[in-house]
């Protein structure tokens, strides 16, 4: 079975794509290049553990945007904040509550930085991991939309881009290029939960 193409919202030209690893951002780029579409990568993953871990998942990150010529945001690493914010949720399974809570704060952030740059939409490379639950994505970055537009009295500055960015290949061309490129490939999600 066919799976459905990948959909641009109307009038979309340019989109901050919050990236969690330079292997998952690789397809998504070059597909949004490809349509015409400036990524602004944001840097966001104070979930990763240890910091050394998440000093290379950035600077991959990093190399691959420079090496694109487009435009690369690092946030702060901030773990301890991370850590409280899933303070008692420890124990949660993957694809559990714990992860609904990241990807809230994850998506807050990036919501926020859209709206700071002008930048009209956001959307995540998270939704690009089979690992990951696309419905629990979708539901914090749209939940992180809504609570922007109710902070700025009802008025939509930013808008979540909800993709399925497995569609059209793109999960095969993620591999294509993981090899080609050379990246750094993690074996697990990032925090010390997902570890085990």
């Amino acid at each position: 079975m066919k799976q459905a193409a990948i959909i641009v919202p109307e009038g979309c030209t340019r989109v901050l794509l919050h990236a969690c690893c330079a292997p998952c951002s690789s397809a998504i780029v070059e597909w949004l290049l490809a349509h015409q579409i400036e990524p602004v990568i944001y840097y966001f993953n104070p979930n990763i553990y240890p910091q050394e871990e998440y000093e290379i998942r950035k600077n991959e990150s990093k190399r691959h945007a420079e090496g694109l010529g487009i435009r690369w945001i690092d946030d702060d690493y901030r773990h301890d904040i991370w850590r409280e914010s899933v303070c008692g949720l420890e124990n949660e399974p993957e694809r559990g509550r714990r992860c609904e809570r990241c990807f809230r704060m994850r998506l807050d952030a990036a919501a926020r930085k859209a709206q700071e740059l002008g930048i009209p939409w956001f959307a995540t490379t998270l939704a690009s991991s089979r690992w990951k639950n696309l419905e629990q994505i979708n539901a914090a970055g749209e939940a992180a939309e809504n609570a922007l537009s109710s902070a700025s009295d009802g008025e939509r500055k930013v808008r979540f881009w909800a993709q399925n960015w497995r569609k059209d290949g793109l999960q095969e061309r993620r591999n294509t290029l993981l090899k080609q490129y050379g990246f750094y490939n993690q074996q697990y999600c990032g925090c010390e939960f997902s570890i085990r």
